[in-house]
């Protein structure tokens, strides 16, 4: 990566190598979801529309995060040839200009892909004097996670080697089916998705909308290709608030009876699908305390876990009718701005975060990435059917949990909540939120896969964009200096 100055002008440029054929890399940037899965989980950027991907001509509005400002970016592409280079240019947005090349030329074992950046930031000698210095180091933490994305993908895309496949995700709109239908598709795989009629499509949806009613009953398989494999997302978000009757009622609508419904409209069509992923959770064992919990374990007791069970259990006239099913029992999702991590920390960076309870309850959670990756294993390893847990191997407690991400943010993490205070909050929700479970992932290990975050501190570094990034580094000093990624396998 080199940085230098030309008559107010400044050039950034980030040279990273990665062990996948010129035309292989060059076509994943090519497909639909590359713009999400290279996008930083820290940066808060909004796609407001988007046309096309990156053919001359084809454009990305897109909101982003200035400082206390949310400014909008139009970029346009141009400068396209197929299987070596592309540019961007900004028409409007934050900078006074803003030109991005990138490069791809084949290298032994690999190819290198080269990242050129020509920018002027506004207000003159000032702005340069003061803005240089932050657009460098963001751009530096910008190309090291992106290189880290990029090369984490193509090896997951490249351990499959069959012909691209079409799969149908209910629940994509929701966060894990947003980040595995991207990286579905820049793995070159047609991705349909089923929306509901009175459903808000986000712009930077990934696939092919089919509309479907699930409460009505209503899905047109005709209108449907012959389908691959199927993926069930769908569910009412538990953590969302108190669980009163009404919404107990939606956990199990959005949860069994969805399930079913899809299983049997799987079973009725003419070709069937040969594998039916659908989503469980870590709740299904109950609070357990310190018992290590494999696949092999009892169920438990209580709300949840009966819960967790009929869905399950819905998903039986796929299986009944010879499709493998395949259900993950998912632990906490860790992304920056939902689940678990974006309730802790608005909390833990205002310095008022602290422990639940005794802090000793387990919390076995997994880096998104890793979730995605753990599906799409799945969805091609004919070993894994029946239940399978998806955790990272290095569960923590909520002690150890909380006083790690106050380290990663430098911030204090002393004041605890009463388990009392939870619970009289948030009633059965707080309870849950007290709940100690320690699941392993064994027959997920036994299937081959590998987790790229089995640490927490790893993990919360990927998500926030703290330490041990970046991967790139600085091979020369001075007006002009050079970055070079150390290559995934080396």
């Amino acid at each position: 990566m080199t940085t230098s100055e030309t008559g107010g002008a400044l050039s950034f440029e980030a040279t990273s190598f990665v062990p996948h054929p010129q035309a292989q890399v060059f076509a994943w940037h090519e497909r639909p979801g590359a713009f999400s899965r290279l996008t930083p989980p820290w940066e808060t950027v909004e796609v407001l529309a988007r046309q096309g991907t990156i053919r001359d001509g084809d454009v990305a509005l897109l909101k982003v995060q200035a400082g206390p400002l949310r400014l909008v970016w139009e970029a346009r592409h141009f400068g396209f040839e197929p299987g070596v280079e592309f540019k961007d240019e900004q028409v409007r947005g934050p900078f006074s200009r803003w030109v991005q090349t990138h490069r791809f030329t084949p290298a032994p074992g690999g190819t290198t892909i080269q990242d050129l950046v020509d920018y002027q930031v506004p207000g003159g000698a000032l702005g340069r004097a003061f803005g240089r210095g932050s657009v460098e180091a963001k751009l530096l933490r910008l190309f090291s996670y992106r290189h880290e994305a990029l090369a984490a993908d193509l090896t997951r895309h490249a351990a499959y080697t069959g012909p691209p496949l079409r799969i149908l995700v209910a629940g994509g709109s929701g966060l894990v089916g947003r980040a595995l239908c991207a990286f579905l598709s820049t793995g070159g795989h047609d991705v349909y998705r089923l929306v509901r009629p009175d459903s808000q499509v986000p712009a930077d949806a990934v696939g092919t909308g089919v509309a479907w009613q699930p409460r009505e009953g209503i899905l047109d398989v005709r209108a449907l290709p012959p389908l691959d494999a199927v993926i069930n997302l769908a569910g009412e978000n538990v953590a969302g608030g108190r669980w009163t009757d009404a919404r107990k009622k939606r956990f199990r609508t959005s949860r069994v009876d969805l399930t079913r419904f899809l299983a049997e409209s799987l079973a009725a069509m003419n070709p069937r699908p040969k594998v039916f992923l659908n989503a469980s959770a870590m709740g299904i064992y109950g609070p357990r305390g310190d018992e290590p919990l494999t696949e092999e374990s009892a169920v438990g007791t209580g709300y949840l876990a009966e819960l967790c069970q009929d869905w399950e259990a819905a998903t039986e006239p796929a299986r009944r009718a010879g499709i493998r099913v395949a259900m993950p029992r998912i632990g906490l999702v860790l992304a920056p701005r939902e689940g678990v991590l974006g309730k802790l920390l608005p909390a833990v960076r205002a310095g008022v975060g602290g422990r639940l309870g005794s802090g000793k309850q387990w919390m076995s959670w997994v880096a998104l990435d890793d979730l995605v990756g753990a599906l799409h294993h799945a969805l091609v390893d004919e070993s894994l059917e029946g239940p399978f847990n998806v955790a990272a191997p290095g569960a923590e407690t909520n002690a150890v949990f909380t006083e790690t991400l106050g380290h990663i943010l430098k911030r204090p993490t002393f004041l605890p909540v009463p388990a009392a205070a939870l619970k009289l909050a948030f009633g059965e929700m707080g309870e849950m939120a007290m709940s100690s479970v320690l699941m392993r992932p064994e027959r997920l290990t036994r299937a081959g896969f590998s987790f790229r975050f089995d640490k927490l501190e790893d993990a919360l570094a990927h998500l926030l964009g703290t330490n041990p990034l970046p991967r790139l580094t600085r091979t020369a000093t001075g007006a002009a200096a050079t970055y070079l990624a150390r290559s995934a396998t080396g």
